[in-house]
């Protein structure tokens, strides 16, 4: 028998047959999506999610007892975090025109305060002071991890000066400011006022930072290197003003003379290094490149480390030398992870999206209306003010001789206010380690401390990220390149060479002449007969 013959049109209904044949029939649409046997689709993950929850809460209840129900501590914390993420969730909807959007911490943070002031909720919702401080310092030994990973050699090297001076000139000046403003107006003690002052002093990342990445991708401040500037000594920052927390509060707790509570100061500094070199040096090498999951391995030593640095240190009674411990260790072990650092990095940035509505909803619920002095309130508005007028002038002195100009100089005095995270991270450890002492002063003093901090972050978070999204586009220059391309593209559409309109009125000769005037005189535009030939920026010569 004689084969059939084989045409491009058989092959192709062949092929067409065959994946009919492969492909399954689509499902159909419509109500059979949702009563499929067995169910599918969207009624399977719902059903999936809601027995997974319900699995979970049943295993806890089983072990934790009432811990889980009304009133109970775990039942409190799960309230607290879901209505702190929705309402970050919310504050991030919040989109007006020609604004910059408002920072999710700000839903957070009133989330948790809305939480601790509705009577009917307040009673539910309860949760245990140990609890509470002890979630509040594992947030702390994140973000001082997050900000010991962040520092950037390279950018210190290229900076030099200038990001030093920005990272301790106004910082210094405003805790310095604060202590004396709050010594007299809130009366609190010297140690306490520079406690507040060190808690103010420090600039917020959680706002800083995806301002100015909003701003480098629009190239605004690139070929100056503002943006760069601003992220870069914001570490610094953060690192000035908790070591000056963390030393000041070590000595505000100790028992003794001055002299004694001076040299504890300095002794907690000394022993946070040593102990942050060597463990970070241990990092480095521990674990070893070749063994399996190395990431993870990493990330699990270096929040360990982090974590039993800040809780250890209380425990051996030397609060102070836990925060600069974990940010040494983070920092040489970042140096020494020059290839998975990003990776490590990821992995940390993952558990403070966890922490950090927590860590915002707990400052906020630690904020009782019926509690607050309106003199407290009002006099710590005032000192806050005070203060970041002085920031912004010394700001301003510190980039006066960095090569920017004024507009520059402006914005960066202005983007330099903001306040956030730390207030949160580090506001309450004082009021924390008051409530153990068990002593009323020393609890007033911390109390005064949370509020002053829980103001300046609720009023310095959203202002800062509204001037900071709406001076740059004003104070900020974009690349001349992007500029020149986009005028002559405009340009060359809308406007006509000279020759042309020579050529076309008849006056052919004029054109050599204006030429070569052009060619004498254009540089410096000084006769007002080429002036108007500049503007337009007609091509004199052929």
């Amino acid at each position: 028998s004689e084969s059939p013959v084989v045409t491009e049109e058989t092959t192709f209904l062949n092929e067409s047959a065959a994946d009919a044949v492969r492909q399954p029939a689509e499902p159909s649409k419509g109500c059979t999506r949702f009563c499929a046997c067995p169910p599918a689709g969207l009624l399977a993950s719902s059903v999936t999610k809601v027995t997974m929850a319900l699995l979970l809460f049943g295993v806890v209840w089983s072990i934790t007892g009432p811990q889980c129900l009304p009133g109970g501590n775990l039942f409190g914390i799960l309230v607290l975090l879901i209505c702190a993420v929705v309402g970050g969730k919310l504050v991030g909807l919040i989109k007006i025109p020609t604004l910059p959007p408002l920072p999710p911490l700000l839903g957070m943070l009133l989330a948790g305060f809305l939480l601790r002031n509705i009577p009917v909720i307040t009673d539910a919702i309860r949760i245990d002071f140990h609890w509470s401080a002890s979630l509040r310092n594992i947030a702390l030994a994140i973000i001082l991890t997050r900000a010991g990973l962040g520092l950037d050699p390279k950018a210190l090297r290229k900076l030099k000066a200038v990001c030093l001076r920005l990272a301790i000139g106004p910082c210094t000046a405003e805790a310095c400011a604060i202590a004396v403003l709050s010594h007299f107006m809130l009366n609190l003690p010297w140690i306490w006022g520079f406690i507040l002052g060190f808690v103010l002093a420090a600039v917020s990342p959680a706002v800083v930072v995806p301002s100015m990445l909003l701003l480098q991708k629009e190239g605004y401040g690139v070929e100056q290197g503002v943006p760069t500037l601003l992220m870069a000594a914001g570490s610094f920052d953060d690192i000035l003003a908790i070591t000056g927390f963390t030393t000041c509060v070590g000595m505000a707790f100790a028992t003794g003379s001055t002299l004694y509570n001076v040299f504890r100061g300095i002794m907690e500094v000394a022993g946070g290094t040593i102990a942050g070199v060597a463990l970070g040096f241990f990092l480095r090498f521990f674990p070893s490149k070749e063994q399996e999951d190395l990431v993870m391995r990493r990330s699990f030593l270096l929040l360990g480390f982090s974590i039993f640095a800040v809780f250890g240190s209380h425990v051996a009674g030397f609060p102070g030398s836990g925060g600069l411990c974990t940010l040494v260790l983070a920092f040489l072990a970042g140096v020494g992870w020059a290839d998975s650092k990003g990776s490590v990095a990821n992995v940390v940035g993952r558990a403070w999206d966890v922490f950090q509505p927590l860590l915002f909803g707990l400052i906020g619920a630690e904020i009782s209306v019926s509690s607050l002095n309106p003199s407290t309130v009002g006099l710590g508005v005032a000192v806050l003010c005070t203060a970041l007028v002085l920031r912004v002038l010394v700001t301003f002195l510190m980039v006066m001789f960095a090569g920017f100009n004024f507009k520059e100089k402006l914005f960066v005095s202005l983007a330099w206010v903001p306040k956030a995270t730390v207030q949160a991270a580090i506001g309450s450890v004082a009021l924390d380690m008051a409530r153990t002492k068990q002593d009323p002063e020393l609890e007033r003093y911390g109390m005064d401390v949370l509020t002053v901090a829980f103001l300046a972050i609720l009023i310095t978070a959203p202002i800062g990220a509204l001037v900071i999204g709406l001076a740059g586009p004003r104070l900020l220059q974009r690349p001349k390149t992007e500029l020149r391309e986009n005028g002559e593209a405009g340009e060359t559409a809308r406007r006509p060479a000279l020759r042309d309109v020579l050529s076309f009125l008849g006056f052919r000769d004029l054109h050599t002449s204006l030429g070569s005037l052009c060619l004498a005189h254009c540089a410096r535009c000084l006769t007002t007969t080429v002036q108007p030939l500049c503007r337009w920026r007609w091509q004199c010569v052929s």
